[in-house]
């Protein structure tokens, strides 16, 4: 049976209504259906609600939607609903259609602060369409500029973390101009090089190719390929950063660190994705990059 897994419930306001939304770990929202009953009725939401669930087009609805999302779904049970529907002798309550259907459409809950019906967020504005057709609209808006607002801040925590990636990235360099640059007195065009040559180091260690092969593999994609790391990669990266830093200082050759970084490379890789904390990080992380086309370390040989 799926699981309600709650996060954080915040409350929107629609034409002064307030309504309470719950958002989900899971990325389905659920959305009161008692506070937008409250918007045609403040003093019997219960009612309103019934009322709509008695709707046979309502009890079809629900039941397309727990086929498509609810494989515990019964349909007998449900079947027997869709018969009873439209007779004026047919009621049925929130409570009943989850306890004799197994719904996870909607759910009841008790209590002064955060009980009710709630709906995910699909049945609510179908809900809110049968309520008012100008409330639903603005719920629709309201709802959609809290999900940028939620959007706006779990990027900001991935960008923090590249944040991060790049002031060790500067460490890197400094100890390549101290150690790799200036002693040869290279050039500024040799400078850019081996600066490229080193950034390449890192990617090929852990990403197991160059970023312009990465770029020439995927041509429709902005930004570098560290711009699409998982939060365990760039986790990673700062570590071979300061390793690479080390290395050099040690006089070790280009192609020894490179050997040497992309067996802790696999080493570190290996025990983070095996690490609960950074499982839990990574799931939670809005801004969580497709790392489908990066993960070459097993495979990778030099």
């Amino acid at each position: 049976m799926s699981l309600w897994y709650h996060v954080l419930m915040v409350k929107i306001k629609i034409k002064n209504q307030e309504i309470t939304i719950n958002l989900s770990n899971k990325g389905d929202d659920y959305i009161s259906l008692t506070d937008i009953a409250r918007y045609k009725n403040p003093d019997f939401p219960a009612d309103v609600i019934k009322n709509w669930m008695r709707n046979k087009n309502t009890i079809e609805f629900l039941g397309i939607w727990e086929r498509i999302n609810n494989k515990y779904f019964k349909l007998v049970e449900f079947d027997q609903f869709k018969n009873e529907a439209g007779f004026n002798s047919f009621v049925l309550s929130p409570q009943r259609w989850v306890k004799v259907t197994n719904s996870i459409g909607i759910k009841t809950s008790s209590g002064r602060y955060g009980g009710g019906t709630f709906a995910h967020k699909d049945i609510a504005f179908e809900f809110a369409t049968w309520v008012s057709s100008e409330f639903k609209l603005y719920l629709i808006k309201e709802f959609q500029r809290l999900k940028n607002n939620e959007n706006e801040r779990l990027n900001l925590g991935w960008d923090i973390k590249r944040l991060l990636t790049k002031i060790n990235y500067k460490i890197h360099t400094d100890s390549i101009k101290e150690n790799i640059i200036l002693p040869q007195r290279l050039s500024g065009k040799d400078a850019l090089i081996t600066y490229a040559n080193e950034a390449d180091i890192l990617n090929v260690a852990l990403f197991g190719m160059t970023s312009k092969e990465w770029r020439d593999k995927n041509p429709k994609h902005e930004g570098n390929i560290r711009d699409y790391a998982n939060v365990m990669q760039l986790v990673c990266l700062v570590n071979l950063e300061n390793l690479n830093s080390e290395y050099i200082k040690s006089g070790l050759k280009q192609k020894d660190r490179l050997l040497k970084l992309n067996e802790v490379a696999i080493s570190q890789m290996t025990s983070l994705l095996n690490n609960p904390s950074l499982k839990k990080m990574k799931e939670n992380t809005a801004k969580e990059k497709d790392p489908s086309d990066l993960n070459h370390l097993e495979s990778s040989s030099y």
